[in-house]
């Protein structure tokens, strides 16, 4: 009768890594998505678990810069509540911030302000980005900052 290790072969040692990185880069994808569609109690949850604030995608783009871009503002202060760094830069210089002002999205923007955002970060930054789109509102109210 054949041994199981013959019949069956060597055990292979990097299968329990490649699976445990499968799982990694599917929950990185659902906090990614909770991002997108502005599941703050998701988001809120995993981090509160352990899952880093400040989690980014192979462009640079944090959960925070995704959460403000689209416009979700409970997500961008349940994110930034929890250590979220408003002013981090994706991989081409952008903020959450200047995201949120090319958007139009004003409540986002105050939750970004009010979570420490500085509207001189990254290039461009808020600033000129509300200049660059005339919106001299926005020039002014973060000038007066």
């Amino acid at each position: 009768m054949a041994d199981s290790a013959e019949s069956t072969g060597p055990a292979d040692p990097a299968a329990p890594q490649a699976d445990a990185d499968a799982d990694v880069i599917e929950l990185a994808g659902r906090l990614f998505d909770a991002a997108r569609t502005g599941d703050s109690a998701t988001l809120a949850a995993y981090v509160d678990a352990g899952a880093p604030a400040n989690l980014s995608n192979d462009r640079g783009d944090t959960l925070l810069m995704l959460a403000a871009y689209h416009g979700h503002a409970d997500a961008v202060r349940a994110l930034l509540e929890r250590g979220a760094d408003p002013d981090r830069a994706n991989d081409r210089g952008q903020t959450p911030l200047a995201g949120a002002v090319f958007k139009g999205a004003d409540e986002v923007l105050t939750a970004l302000l009010d979570g420490g955002a500085d509207p001189g970060a990254g290039t461009p930054s808020a600033v000129d980005t509300a200049r660059m789109f005339g919106k001299d509102d926005l020039v002014a109210r973060f000038t007066a900052r």
